[in-house]
């Protein structure tokens, strides 16, 4: 005998009184009668409904065949408030009266539904309905129940917990329990408890997804019989959050569509009856007639031919998601009667929510930096709050994942404490980032990372997105849904990513903490995903952001905006790494708590950057000798570079068999170089690897005059490579320098301050080789290796008590 014991109807407001509340909906309205069609024609024996606090659902089905009156009782522990639920079966209107005046105290309910002999089981015993569930309460629950649900909406994890916890169960662990709860079971051999099983079903979509089975039973009183012995066990597949999430817009359709008599247009306008085929849950979809088909027809031709707008959010959502429709042939043969395989329509759902509301971000996202880049800051407020409402539409996604989450990590802290081990505390780190496959220093310390995590068995996970990427050990790349292309800077691209995608994927990984290397959409996206899941994020400053946009619209106003949003930013993350104490102290001096901020180690390769590799690399390039001076980095304006060119400009005057060389690529190249025509100058293009080792070791002196980086990973490099360093007083790489040691620090304004530093150098080589040699020893202090285990020890140490906390 087959029975769903746990299908909500119109009655019902949980679990979705959230979301309900949101829109606008009071409740559920799924009509009881439809209910027991369902069930009946999904193969169930038995029908029944257990509503809220409630049994009219049930009485107005009491008149068909096959079913039976029960409740879902909304208990309290009297202590904390801690609600428990508890389905009541086979019961009559005066036990639903006298249960209702019981049910402030689980401790008298549960004895009187004992007493009368009412079947009865605690429903979704792993799941704390209003978040005060505890160890110490699910320790109580096993000590007054003897059936136990395993819940259709829930987790299969959750069930999987619940099952293995109640299989492992002695009279020694009962008496343990008995004695630690000052309580007695009330019933015999309490070690032997029984399973069933419900889809708790909201919106009429998942009716029997989860059900109960008793072999045998050919009754009623012969299915409550076996309950009572035990013998009964649940079969079917359990929830995830997609369908969760599917439920949840479900709900909110058919309340909508009853609301506002949606039906007629059902069949009228192409998106509506996609909608419908997924939501709208009904048994038999009308037909479409003549003119049903033939105005199907126009509103289609006119997403097909029109172009997206800008309007309000709504209305974007709605003509991107018809244009989707539209244009997927899978979708469109579903809107048009194709029906799914079960368990396929969450996951179709789940990909067409995915790419509508992409297509949407983008259009918000690059409307969002087009008024930026141009210093539109009244547009750039309102383009915000219009793509602020996306979260709503989103947020089903967002409520599920969430909940899914919360329920797994309370399952593991009972798992734990009935295995007799502490909660598992390693940290599994989700490290997003908008910079990896990219030339830059931040890009080569991640691919560091990741590979020496690999390496000694640390669970890290690169999370990026870049339409291009290779594959790699330890990286998960997700194509971009929109890409933005910086007018100032053709080769930098800002890349849109797929967020309900990336949540996905944090979710299923079990992340324990999510790291920032951005405060851009991918940053955005993963402080998101760290509140959803209520994860700790922390966040790294790499890149002084204002000063870039300052330099790019010479707008003082968007200067300010951008600190405005950088400190929002880095205030959302539970901790900020910088890179220098210098970054530390101006994010201090902007206004970041300064308890926030940690000052993180960072390391170089001192294998491949080695003194040994100087090879005569330079010849490839006739440079003659006489003091080669060597810049490695982006060629742009930003890097100040004007300062350098000025200084050497000068230099060459006194100095004219010195040489510079230029690493490197970006936009300012050719303006330098036309500006540097003439003179003793060579600019090699990007250089990596050997070459890039080779030319450090082979050159004389590096010079960084940047006074915007935060560390300067090349700083570094060079020093390892063995060469002294002349870097400015502004920025984080003077940090890097034992100033009179291993190099020089001079006025980041100061053309004649840094020729004359490049000049005393140059003209001492004994000083040279000294400052070169003890560069190398302190880089030999600070290999990366010892660099990362001491930022993973940081986020070990952190991830761990902030698991224990929660």
């Amino acid at each position: 005998m087959k029975i769903d014991l746990h299908v909500h109807c119109k009655y019902s407001t949980k679990p979705s009184q959230w979301i309900l509340k949101k829109l606008g909906c009071p409740e559920s309205f799924t009509q009881p009668e439809k209910l027991y069609r369902i069930a009946k024609a999904r193969g169930m024996d038995l029908v029944t409904i257990s509503d809220h606090n409630t049994i009219d659902g049930a009485l107005e089905i009491a008149h068909l065949p096959d079913t039976f009156i029960s409740e879902e009782i909304t208990a309290y522990f009297p202590e904390d408030r801690c609600k428990v639920h508890v389905l009541a079966l086979d019961i009559d209107e005066a036990i639903h009266r006298e249960v209702y005046k019981l049910r402030e105290n689980i401790f008298e309910l549960v004895p009187y539904l004992r007493q009368k002999g009412i079947t009865h089981v605690c429903a979704h015993p792993l799941y704390g309905v209003n978040d005060r569930l505890t160890v110490e309460h699910f320790e109580q629950l096993l000590l007054l129940f003897k059936s136990f649900e395993c819940n259709g909406t829930r987790d299969g994890y959750q069930n999987d917990v619940l099952r293995a916890i109640l299989a492992g169960l002695t009279p020694q662990v009962m008496d343990e329990l008995a004695e630690r709860h000052g309580m007695e079971p009330g019933f015999d051999e309490p070690w032997k408890k029984g399973l069933t099983g419900g889809s708790d079903d909201h919106s009429a979509l998942n009716i029997a997804s989860l059900y109960t089975v008793v072999d045998g039973a050919m009754s009623l009183e012969e299915y409550k019989q076996g309950l009572h012995e035990c013998r009964s066990r649940p079969e079917g597949r359990c929830s995830n959050p997609q369908a969760m999430a599917l439920n949840l817009y479900s709900i909110a359709y058919q309340f909508y569509k009853n609301r506002f008599k949606l039906e007629r247009y059902v069949n009228k306008d192409i998106f509506l009856r996609f909608a419908d085929r997924f939501l709208g849950a009904e048994e038999a979809p009308r037909e479409s007639g003549v003119m049903d088909r033939l105005q199907a027809y126009f509103t289609t031709r006119k997403y097909l031919r029109g172009k997206s707008h800008t309007g309000p959010v709504q209305d974007v959502v709605r003509f991107e998601a018809a244009r989707l429709v539209c244009d997927d042939p899978d979708l469109l043969a579903v809107a048009k009667g194709q029906a799914l395989p079960e368990g396929e329509a969450e996951r179709e759902w789940f990909r067409f929510t995915t790419r509508a509301s992409s297509r949407v971000l983008t259009i918000f996202a690059d409307n969002l930096l087009g008024h930026a880049s141009g210093a539109n800051i009244f547009d750039v407020f309102q383009t915000v709050g219009s793509a602020g409402a996306l979260y709503t539409v989103l947020a089903p996604y967002f409520v599920a994942y969430g909940l899914f989450k919360k329920d797994r990590a309370f399952c593991d802290k009972v798992a734990a404490r009935f295995a007799g081990k502490p909660a598992q505390q390693e940290a599994k780190v989700g490290h997003f980032t908008d910079t990896f496959f990219e030339v830059n220093g931040v890009a080569k310390t991640l691919q560091r990372s990741v590979n020496l995590a690999v390496k000694t068995g640390r669970d890290l996970t690169i999370v990026t997105c870049h339409p291009q990427a290779p594959k790699g050990e330890g990286v998960v790349n997700f194509e971009p849904v929109g890409v933005y292309d910086l007018p100032e800077y053709p080769e930098l691209k800002v890349f849109y990513p797929p967020v309900l995608e990336m949540l996905h994927h944090a979710y299923e990984q079990g992340f324990t903490h999510i790291h920032s290397a951005t405060p851009g959409p991918i940053g955005l996206t993963a402080l998101l995903i760290a509140r959803i899941l209520k994860l700790p994020l922390y966040g790294t400053y790499h890149t002084q952001i204002p000063q870039y946009v300052g330099k790019l619209t010479e707008d003082n106003s968007m200067e300010e905006l951008s600190w405005k949003y950088i400190l929002w930013y880095y205030n959302q993350c539970d901790l900020v790494f910088a890179p220098s104490q210098s970054t530390a102290d101006e994010l201090i001096a902007k206004g970041l708590p300064a308890d926030k901020i940690r000052v993180y180690p960072r390391g170089v390769d001192v294998e491949r950057f080695h003194p040994a590799k100087r090879n005569g690399f330079l010849k490839r390039y006739d440079i003659k000798q006489g003091g080669t001076l060597l810049y490695v980095g982006r060629i742009s304006k930003e890097k100040n570079l004007d300062l350098l060119a000025e200084a050497f400009e000068r230099l060459h005057r006194s100095r004219p068999e010195s040489n510079l060389v230029l690493a490197g690529d970006g936009p300012y190249k050719e303006e330098l170089r036309e500006r540097l025509r003439g003179l003793p100058c060579v600019f090699t293009g990007y250089l990596e690897g050997e070459d890039l080792a080779a030319l450090y070791a082979s050159c004389d002196l590096f010079v960084f005059p940047s006074r915007t980086d935060t560390f300067g990973n090349v700083v570094l490099e060079a020093q390892a490579s063995g060469l002294p360093v002349i870097v400015t007083n502004e920025g984080g790489p003077q940090e890097n320098v034992l100033k009179g040691q291993t190099g020089m620090v001079v006025g980041a304004v100061n053309p004649e301050e840094l020729c004359r530093a490049m000049e005393s150098l140059l003209a001492d080589p004994s000083q040279r080789r000294s400052m070169g040699q003890c560069a190398r020893t302190y880089m030999e202090e600070r290999s990366f290796e010892q660099a990362f285990y001491a930022t993973w020890d940081m986020l070990y140490r952190d991830a761990a008590a902030s698991r224990q906390v929660a």
